[in-house]
């Protein structure tokens, strides 16, 4: 394939994709009164609350949130990022670091109450803004799309953590 047109390259479309999607997350995140929610900080929020849970092991709670090296599988950031990250992500109330409670060397990421609290509307603000984005792409294709960015990811070895 030739991939010299912008409108014929996958990357050019997926990279003004993702710029235009990020431009109007920001701007309905600006909305949220109860605390500032950047873009920077969705991926890692994703992954704690999708999995920053109570973890069940054995029939017994095992942690709560996640350890570092786990969020930045996760969220798909470098370590040396996701530092300086969950930083800002503490100076805004929204983690906190604790010590693990199985390795007293690591340290668990965890949702304060007001990160745990800004779920459901900044989901529904994502949802809304991807809803707009997909209007009138079927199902079908959708899930197709996705398909083929997972497989994308796993061919240039980023997708370390299902997704």
């Amino acid at each position: 394939m030739d991939y010299r047109k912008p409108s014929e390259c996958p990357y050019y479309l997926i990279t003004r994709t993702s710029l235009s999607l990020t431009a109007t997350l920001k701007n309905e995140f600006a909305t949220i009164t109860k605390a500032s929610i950047k873009i920077a900080y969705l991926g890692v929020l994703i992954c704690l609350w999708d999995r920053g849970g109570a973890v069940v092991a054995d029939g017994e709670e095992t942690t709560k949130g996640m350890k570092i090296k786990d969020l930045c599988r996760c969220a798909g950031i470098e370590p040396s990022t996701m530092t300086g990250l969950i930083d800002r992500m503490e100076s805004d109330g929204l983690v906190v670091r604790v010590s693990a409670p199985t390795d007293r060397r690591a340290l668990n990421v965890e949702l304060t109450p007001l990160g745990e609290a800004l779920r459901e509307e900044t989901m529904l603000i994502v949802n809304r803004v991807l809803e707009r984005a997909f209007a009138g792409i079927e199902e079908k294709s959708l899930e197709d799309v996705k398909r083929i960015l997972r497989m994308v990811l796993v061919n240039i070895g980023a997708n370390d953590e299902e997704g």
